[in-house]
């Protein structure tokens, strides 16, 4: 079962590699330009003659087209393998695949993948996919780089129960923040009008508010239920371990978004710096104890 896992890990990587090429071709391929005046994210159905595919940028129909069909296939598929290196490894190891660098780092490409299919579902805006998926890649290319050994859980982590909710909300809350981070960076790198084949801004600064709204409450619960693991485990609710400080930081990150958004009314390019910002906070997060050490230094 565990070479079982590491191939359909080898098979999802090819599978996003492929379909984020895809992405490229057709975003290089795109010869006409539409560039109506910025839309509003609300503005359908209220007589603007913008069509779908002008605001939420190329291959944003519900039945997408030629190579648009071909990134979006391949990119579900790429999460179906991944879903079944999961389950296999699960079965393979007797416990949920979050117990060490490689596990997590799959786990984390899952979330980011499910996350961004989601909002391509429900939102038809498929260029998000040329930030989500290279980040994806990238995580994947790392996973294959840990050590994938299987091995018995360390005392820490025999508490199967809240170490599958602590670390299902931590892959679902990372997995939407880099959709966020995603529409911050396709927000910051158009003009005020937007640019053509990519979403309209007004409609990124939206996805990414919508994210964070998913984003923000799992990594609240996952901080809450990481808290009550910490005492159970070690004796202690919080003991400013590197790994939960950097969490902490990435949840404040992420509150004062919210606030400056909700109450300050801040929309645009400095919401935008603040998502890719969180996101960048979320991957200290997961990578700063291979540097720092301290009670999580087993993931």
């Amino acid at each position: 079962m565990l070479e079982f896992s590491q191939y359909c890990l080898i098979a999802s990587s090819i599978l996003v590699a492929l379909a984020m090429v895809s992405y490229v071709v057709v975003l290089a391929m795109r010869r006409t330009v539409r560039q109506p005046a910025l839309a509003h994210a609300g503005a359908r159905g209220s007589g603007s003659t913008e069509t779908p595919e002008g605001v939420r940028g190329v291959g944003a129909t519900a039945k997408p087209t030629g190579l648009v069909w071909y990134g979006s296939r391949l990119t579900v598929l790429a999460l179906l393998f991944l879903t079944a290196a999961l389950v296999a490894r699960t079965v393979a190891t007797g416990h949920g695949p979050f117990s060490n660098q490689y596990e997590f780092a799959v786990s984390f490409a899952w979330g980011m993948l499910a996350a961004y299919i989601y909002f391509e579902w429900k939102y038809q805006v498929r260029m998000l996919a040329l930030v989500v998926l290279p980040i994806t890649e990238a995580i994947l290319l790392y996973s294959e780089t840990a050590d994938a050994a299987a091995s018995p859980l360390v005392p820490a982590l025999q508490n199967n129960l809240l170490l599958t909710l602590h670390v299902v909300t931590a892959v679902v809350a990372y997995g939407a923040a880099a959709v966020a981070c995603a529409a911050g960076v396709l927000y910051l790198i158009q003009p005020e009008g937007g640019r053509r084949g990519l979403p309209k801004p007004a409609l990124l600064d939206e996805i990414g508010y919508r994210a964070v709204v998913v984003s923000f409450p799992m990594m609240t619960i996952m901080i809450i239920l990481g808290a009550i693991w910490a005492d159970i485990a070690w004796g202690t609710y919080w003991s400013w371990d590197p790994k939960e400080t950097a969490s902490l930081v990435t949840w404040l990150i992420y509150g004062a978004y919210l606030h400056a958004r909700v109450v300050r009314g801040w929309r645009g390019r400095r919401s935008a710096w603040l998502l890719m910002l969180g996101f960048a906070a979320v991957l200290f997060t997961y990578f700063g104890n291979l540097f720092f050490g301290g009670m999580h230094a087993y993931a």
